[in-house]
């Protein structure tokens, strides 16, 4: 391992590098882990991509729910990479230093993508909401152009709403510059700064109130008026047909906000360390891997879709 990078201003050291610690303590088992989370990678790339292929080539999925299936798609392709790269390189060559620039790169991209999900999912629930409760009026209010613009606004507003995390290269970092975690979060990096943070604090506050609060809270008021709408109809096969049509949304809204509660509301102590790093990896790398698969093997049309298209393949 290459030795830190430092400078010396006055009488403080400062840091231009951090040690990302990782998985460090399970040394024997980093073969292992590079192959784990290598094929995830590989998993998750090809199941998502897999998925924007068929809503973009299949006429029956241009419909605004698969729509926001492709961009949420699309989303997780770029979580995984923001972050499985830089961590099978580092099981690979036991490399573990990451300069700042590239520490709060990944920092901006993962939190940007972060807000975008949170956004993306609010949007879905929305849609559902209209589906099953306003369906003679759905096609009407859920219409092309409403669909475009949530998109966009989701994508702009989650990128620009976290510049103020570019701020962070002007803060000072004198030791210590080991971040016990497999990349650069918030609040492990900014613990390592010897400079005055209270207004980063304050801002990340800010966003959060706006770009993750809201969109929970919108994505829960959905699916209680959903499932009162769904418990009034009076067939248990017309239950049933409503529920399946949001239940995958509602499994992924489930484990990435379950998992996101345990990772950022509980205390960062010490006996909770290990548990934040498991949920992280849980949100972060296995997510956008299982996203696929529940979108595509409890999907009728999905399942559809890809039969058609492995037709098509065989037979030319």
């Amino acid at each position: 391992m290459k030795s830190t990078a430092k400078k010396v201003q006055g009488n403080q050291t400062t840091f231009t590098e951090f040690i990302l610690l990782g998985f460090g303590d399970l040394l024997q088992l980093q073969p292992f882990l590079f192959f784990f989370f290598l094929m995830i990678y590989m998993a998750t790339l090809a199941g998502n991509l897999l998925l924007i292929v068929l809503v973009v080539a299949d006429q029956h999925l241009h419909t605004p729910m698969y729509f926001f299936l492709g961009n949420l798609s699309c989303l997780e392709t770029c979580y995984s990479s923001t972050l499985l790269p830089r961590l099978l390189a580092s099981l690979l060559t036991g490399e573990k230093t990451i300069s700042m620039t590239g520490c709060i790169t990944q920092l901006y991209f993962f939190s940007s993508l972060g807000s975008l999900e949170c956004c993306l999912l609010s949007v879905m629930s929305y849609d559902r909401y209209l589906a099953i409760c306003k369906p003679l009026h759905y096609t009407a209010l859920m219409n092309g152009r409403l669909c475009l613009q949530l998109v966009v606004g989701s994508w702009l507003g989650a990128f620009v709403s976290v510049a103020f995390l570019i701020s962070l290269s002007q803060l000072t970092f004198c030791g210590p510059n080991e971040i016990d975690h497999f990349f650069c979060d918030f609040s492990p990096v900014l613990t390592l700064s010897c400079s005055d943070t209270h207004w980063l604090k304050v801002v990340a506050i800010v966003h959060s109130s706006v770009f993750t609060f809201p969109p929970f809270l919108l994505t829960l008021a959905s699916y209680m008026c959903i499932i009162a709408t769904i418990l009034r109809i009076p067939s248990t096969s017309g239950r049933q047909k409503a529920f399946s049509t949001c239940s995958s949304h509602l499994i992924v809204v489930t484990l990435f906000y379950g998992s996101l509660v345990i990772v950022y509301l509980l205390p960062d102590s010490d006996v909770l360390r290990d548990l934040h790093k498991v949920c992280s990896v849980f949100y972060g790398v296995l997510t956008p891997l299982i996203n696929p698969l529940i979108y595509s093997l409890r999907n009728k049309e999905v399942k559809e879709a890809l039969r058609k298209a492995l037709l098509r393949f065989f037979i030319f």
